[in-house]
């Protein structure tokens, strides 16, 4: 049983805000793991079990790859933090859950798409207290570069300031490209493409049941429409704004 971690609700939405969807560069070699690679708070972890991991699964990211926090989840006094989508085989839920109102239809149809990242659990062996983004990203140091000035900030900061805020809110509106998009929230749980009356669109999913689930979807390479849904419960929210 893992201690119960100190956060206020809003250093909760604040970290994982702040962390999700993040780029950085790997310093080492990161393993795909099934399993959590664990890292102490004190910026520490068992080399010998991660170059285990890597002989068997193989690299998530080499040294100099560029990473991106794909996922959050506070559990206790451990911190785990999803890179590139985790290690997934492809189709689990969509499968079977169907969302709407009045008729319904099924999240997913297509292909299942299958992610090659990995896991980390940082560990503090104490719950949770006071702690930032940037407290995270200094305990990573080992591991992960978050530089300021990256690539992907310089390519921000050409945007519209409607675009840039919308970005540093994790969210998508309409107007953005896949790579914008990807900014805002992140690589996308599940990808369903479809045509109708001799439109191809393209719709990005975010989000598992219960609880909200986002649509981002994308005409040719801009975002369209977005729409946030409750599943099974009938739920729905536009949210898209023009910029």
């Amino acid at each position: 049983m893992h201690a119960s971690d100190k956060l206020t609700e809003d250093e909760k939405i604040s970290l994982v805000r702040d962390l999700n969807a993040e780029y950085a560069k790997a310093k080492t070699l990161i393993p795909r793991s099934k399993k959590p690679l664990a890292i102490d708070s004190n910026g520490t972890w068992d080399k010998s079990q991660w170059e285990n991991a890597a002989r068997t699964m193989g690299p998530a990211a080499r040294l100099g790859d560029q990473v991106q926090i794909t996922k959050v989840s506070l559990e206790g006094d451990r911190l785990v933090l999803e890179l590139n989508g985790g290690l997934k085989s492809g189709r689990k839920w969509y499968d079977h859950v169907q969302i709407g109102m009045g008729s319904t239809a099924p999240v997913h149809n297509g292909p299942a798409t299958p992610t090659l990242g990995t896991v980390i659990e940082i560990n503090f062996h104490k719950p949770m207290e006071n702690l930032t983004a940037n407290d995270v990203k200094k305990i990573l140091v080992p591991l992960l570069d978050f530089d300021k000035r990256s690539v992907t900030k310089v390519y921000t900061e050409t945007l519209p300031q409607a675009m840039q805020n919308a970005i540093k809110q994790k969210r998508a509106v309409e107007g953005m490209d896949r790579e914008e998009v990807t900014m805002a929230l992140g690589r996308p749980d599940h990808k369903y493409r479809e045509s109708k009356n001799g439109i191809d669109t393209e719709d990005w999913i975010y989000g598992n049941p219960p609880g909200k689930i986002t649509f981002v979807t994308f005409a040719g390479s801009k975002v369209v429409k977005v729409k946030e849904e409750y599943a099974g419960l009938g739920m729905v929210q536009d949210t898209a704004r023009k910029n």
